[in-house]
């Protein structure tokens, strides 16, 4: 497993550990992490705080040459909300651990330019496996169903 993907899985891990939803993103910019976050939907009574939301939140406001050089890990296919937000601020490569439990606006991201690198990474896809078959409620108000 990549190492930044390795970080976005400990922070879905932590999620999972504080009773939300198992899904990690880290902002990264020429080898170092500026964020990284994970779904507090639930910790916080959030609407948006979705992984990468979450990760974009904790890098803080940086200047658009930042954001057009960063690559975003995220353990899950991100969603329309979260591909805007890659779209809006110009983030060029987004690395998916899995898209088998969820295919977010891959086709969008991938229109507008953005690179993706599907991983298909069995730790991932496990963990929200998991999670979806145990929180079927609580995963469908988050993608909103």
């Amino acid at each position: 497993m990549e190492p930044f993907l390795s970080v976005a899985l400990e922070e879905a891990m932590k999620g999972l550990s504080e009773g939300g939803i198992p899904i990690g993103s880290v902002l990264v910019y020429r080898g170092n992490i500026l964020g990284r976050g994970h779904n507090r939907r639930v910790q916080q009574g959030s609407v948006i705080l979705h992984a990468e939301m979450d990760a974009l939140e904790h890098a803080g406001r940086l200047p658009a040459s930042v954001y057009r050089q960063c690559t975003l890990y995220t353990t899950l296919s991100p969603c329309a909300m979260c591909s805007g937000a890659v779209l809006l601020y110009g983030i060029p490569k987004v690395v998916i651990g899995e898209n088998r439990n969820f295919r977010g606006e891959e086709d969008l991201l991938r229109a507008r330019g953005v690179e993706l690198l599907i991983q298909d990474d069995p730790a991932c896809i496990s963990m929200m496996q998991d999670f979806i078959r145990e929180h079927p409620a609580l995963w469908f108000e988050d993608i909103g169903k």
